[in-house]
C-alpha cells in the first residue's frame, strides 16, 4: 500500500505552483501569458545568486534590471518593477520556492535560454568584481536544477573567471570579509 493511499489520499498530490511567480506574472499585465510566465521565472531566479550572501546590493539590482531589459525586451520602468517584486517575493518565500520556480523555468526555456540565464547569474554576482564562493555554489545549484551538463556550467563560469573570489589575488585587495 502506498503512503498516500494509507493516509487516505489516492495519489501523490499535484506539484505546487509557485505563488510568487504568479504574482510576478500578474504584474506584467497584458503581455502574452507564456512570455510573462517565462520573464517572471527568469526575474525570480536572477535573485538567487544575488541573495546567496544574504544581501542584494543596489548594484546587483541594477544589473538584474539591465539584463531583464536586454534579454526580456521590457521597458526600463517595467523591468525595475519586475525586479523589485522578484526581490520581495524571494524574500517573502525565504527561498522555499527556489526549486519550484527553477523547475518551472526549466520546463519553459530552451537550452540556449538556460545558458543565458546562467551567464546572467554570474554577471549579477560579479557586478562588484567578486563572485563569492556561496554565490558560485548557488549558480551551480541552479545549473543542476536546469538539468544542464557540468561542462555547460564550467564553460559559462570560465567567462567570469576573473571575478571569482577564489581566483583573485588576496594580497592585492586584502581578504574578503564574507565567505
Amino acid at each position: 500500500m502506498s503512503f498516500w493511499k494509507w493516509i487516505g489520499l489516492d495519489g501523490v498530490p499535484a506539484a505546487r505552483e509557485p505563488e510568487g511567480v504568479d504574482r510576478l506574472e500578474h504584474a506584467l499585465g497584458g503581455m502574452d501569458p507564456a512570455k510573462a510566465r517565462y520573464l517572471a521565472c527568469f526575474a525570480y531566479i536572477l535573485t538567487r545568486s544575488a541573495r546567496a550572501d544574504h544581501e542584494v546590493t543596489d548594484g546587483e539590482a541594477r544589473e538584474m534590471q539591465r539584463i531583464v531589459v536586454e534579454q526580456g525586451g521590457l521597458p526600463t520602468e517595467l523591468a525595475a518593477t519586475l525586479i523589485e517584486l522578484a526581490r520581495k517575493e524571494a524574500l517573502r518565500s525565504g527561498g522555499t520556492e527556489d526549486f519550484i520556480v527553477t523547475r518551472e523555468f526549466n520546463r519553459l526555456a530552451t537550452r540556449e535560454q538556460k545558458l543565458a540565464l546562467l551567464d546572467a547569474l554570474f554577471a549579477v554576482s560579479g557586478v562588484d568584481e567578486s563572485i563569492l564562493t556561496v554565490e558560485d555554489n548557488e549558480i551551480r545549484r541552479v545549473a543542476n536544477e536546469l538539468t544542464l551538463e557540468h561542462a555547460d556550467y564550467i564553460a559559462v563560469r570560465a567567462r567570469h573567471r576573473a571575478n571569482l573570489a577564489v581566483m583573485q589575488d588576496k594580497s592585492k585587495n586584502g581578504p574578503k570579509a564574507r565567505y
